[in-house]
């Protein structure tokens, strides 16, 4: 049988529709999975996602909407019938891969069917008991850096972004951008604190993802001039606002563990000054496509010799490492590794 007629499930989360309508970093990325395996010909592929989920996949649901979409859901209960549904149909399918934490895992030896797991982050020490208690399982990471390890991965493959909607543009913009939640371990309070010292105007977009953050330490330096909050971007309001930028800053305070804004800055042309942190040396290539930094005086330098970056050498990073085409073509030998190993063991 030729791999591509293989029936693959793609679990998504579901805090958010498939693909996103602004925020929602993992459903991107299943999202993009879905879509790649379809346009590289894969015949036999589910979406499991939302109801208002897009595909060109069949798409198989049960809640209506993402539950940070929906307030009136329970999130565990969402999650719960969401995961369980999909596991009562493991035996329609020869690998479920799963894009949705640990969880899925916890129903792994309960059926029949492989389990591909990407791991999108540990976003807590604790979760490790579950990864560690299933190493039976088929792991990938999506950075070398962000690897635990006692944990047996089949390869690394980094995320791949959509660049239709991204537009390479040769002049950089007036203004420094920072683009990701509004949340300490992303560094938005560092973006203002460089953007300030460096006398350069801010625009800053996402979600807050924390209130008590935002209204402390960033909504006071907010004055719709030198330093503007446009909230959540969805993919066309993404493009404009990186055709406004001439850097954008991901001063990340904690490792990062891929960080799809700095490959989409990237695709645009934008160079990306990020904390040496990380995934972040993966994916920037320093003084090329941008500047890996240890401090907000070295950001603040790297500001100054912004314009030392060749913007048409950030887009072809991103076409030779980070499009969907190569994070699909490096699944599909994935999960010939885990077909040939299941067949082994029959």
């Amino acid at each position: 049988m030729d791999i591509k007629e293989k029936r693959i499930a793609v679990l998504s989360p579901i805090a958010w529709r498939t693909p996103p309508r602004a925020y929602g970093a993992w459903e991107t990325v299943a999202g993009n999975i879905t879509e790649g395996l379809v346009s590289r010909g894969w015949k036999n592929v589910t979406l499991f996602a939302t109801k208002d989920s897009q595909t060109a996949a069949n798409l198989v649901g049960w809640i209506e909407r993402g539950y940070e979409e929906d307030k009136n859901q329970i999130p565990a209960v969402s999650t719960c019938l969401h995961i369980s549904k999909a596991m009562e149909l493991a035996a329609d399918f020869d690998l479920i891969h799963n894009n949705f934490d640990y969880l899925p895992l916890t129903y792994s030896r309960l059926v029949e069917t492989p389990m591909l797991t990407t791991i999108h982050g540990f976003s807590d020490p604790d979760i490790l008991r579950v990864y560690r208690d299933h190493k039976d399982s088929y792991f990938v990471s999506i950075s070398d850096s962000d690897r635990d390890p006692q944990l047996p991965y089949l390869a690394t493959v980094y995320n791949g972004i959509d660049l239709t909607n991204l537009t390479f543009s040769d002049k950089p913009g007036d203004s420094l951008v920072f683009l990701g939640r509004i949340h300490p371990d992303k560094g938005t309070h560092l973006a203002i604190e460089v953007a300030k010292k460096a006398r350069r105007n801010l625009i800053i977009a996402g979600i807050i993802q924390d209130e008590r953050y935002f209204d402390t330490l960033i909504k006071p330096h907010i004055d719709d001039s030198s330093v503007r909050f446009i909230g959540p971007v969805n993919p066309p309001q993404r493009d404009a606002l990186l055709k406004q930028a001439s850097a954008v800053l991901h001063l990340n305070t904690i490792p990062e563990r891929f960080g799809l804004v700095m490959a989409e800055a990237m695709a645009a042309g934008v160079p990306v000054i990020a904390m040496d942190l990380g995934s972040c040396r993966e994916v920037i290539a320093d003084k090329q496509t941008g500047y890996l930094v240890n401090s907000v005086a070295q950001a603040v330098r790297a500001v100054a010799k912004i314009d030392r970056i060749d913007r048409a050498q950030c887009r072809r990073r991103v076409e030779q490492k980070f499009t969907i085409d190569k994070m699909v073509e490096a699944y599909e030998k994935v999960y010939a590794e885990i077909f040939r190993r299941q067949k082994k063991k029959r």
